[in-house]
């Protein structure tokens, strides 16, 4: 039995009768998953960070998004949508990952993605570290086909291993290429900076098939710029927003694994997703947040306007 009316969404209390810091503990206050019949788009929650390679505490990531959430209003001015008003938006609760056994995890939280997607028409989750976006992935073209990805972090995320290790946060997309679950020359890297191994790095990125568009071109060139070279670059294929927070400078977002500095403020990153409005979005997450780094709520706060504005993108085209 749910709570959900015949064509009226359950939506969070209202902040100006029950106080943004009380109320439920989902994201944004919303209702949970088994309090409706199905859902327009369902935000999940991994727990997990065992394919870190430097500072672990992302699998502490849901609960702080979720907490960062309370400040959240219902309308969102910049895209003129009522993103909990549009469709049926639910917490769907975390999933559980094997912290011991990162192949296992894999298979659990695609598991959990396949079985949510009969519940929801898009999940949008919340991390845990970026090795889960190949699960993610799998999922998600399982029901559409290979997927444009538009990748946001500092860190290109396309090495072969670690360790001899094939899955880890810095493998996922170039295991997900190897699976044929990303559309090859359609994907795109934004906000890229920092240090790499060696400059091959670049070049085995650019032959599985990614575009970049750094954090210095955005810098020197403007948001505008991006935007457009990231929709020209995606077209009208069905399109995954992958965002590792660190792709913010540590000055925005401290409470993360990998900080680099030099990165996009809160508001570029803001600027950039609220410029690819009419994509084909089937899907997104945002990772990496580990609250025990963070001050003053910066990293998880910023996480949470971030899944705001991929729900307010969402509400723009419910499916």
């Amino acid at each position: 039995m749910t709570d959900q009316q015949q064509g009226a969404p359950l939506v969070p209390p209202s902040g100006v009768t029950v106080p943004r810091y009380a109320g439920p503990d989902t994201f944004a206050r919303l209702p949970r998953l088994d309090q409706v019949e199905h859902a327009g788009v369902a935000v999940l929650g991994v727990p997990f960070d065992s394919g870190v390679s430097y500072r672990p505490g992302a699998r502490f990531g849901p609960q702080g998004i979720r907490a960062g959430s309370k400040l959240l209003r219902p309308y969102h001015p910049a895209l003129d949508v009522h993103p909990w008003d549009a469709q049926q938006v639910v917490d769907a609760g975390d999933v559980v990952a094997n912290p011991f056994d990162i192949v296992e995890a894999i298979g659990q939280v695609e598991a959990a993605a396949r079985s949510l997607l009969a519940q929801a028409d898009r999940i949008v989750t919340i991390g845990g570290d970026h090795t889960i976006a190949l699960p993610l992935l799998r999922a998600v073209a399982a029901e559409h086909g290979p997927v444009a990805l538009v990748h946001f972090d500092a860190h290109l995320d396309t090495w072969d291993t670690y360790f001899g290790a094939p899955y880890t946060h810095g493998t996922p997309f170039r295991r997900a290429v190897e699976e044929g679950v990303l559309d090859l020359d359609v994907s795109a890297h934004v906000g890229i900076r920092g240090p790499l191994y060696s400059k091959k790095d670049l070049d085995d990125d650019r032959e599985l098939g990614f575009a970049i568009v750094s954090t210095e071109e955005v810098a020197r060139r403007g948001v505008d710029e991006a935007v457009d070279r990231v929709r020209a670059r995606v077209g009208d294929r069905p399109v995954y927003v992958s965002i590792d927070i660190d792709v913010l400078d540590p000055a925005h977002a401290p409470g993360t694994g990998t900080p680099e500095p030099g990165g996009l403020t809160s508001r570029e990153l803001q600027l950039i997703l609220r410029g690819l409005t009419d994509l084909d979005l089937v899907g997104g997450d945002v990772v990496e947040v580990a609250p025990a780094y963070d001050h003053a709520e910066l990293t998880t706060i910023a996480a949470a306007n971030t899944v705001y504005d991929l729900l307010a993108l969402m509400a723009l085209d419910p499916l």
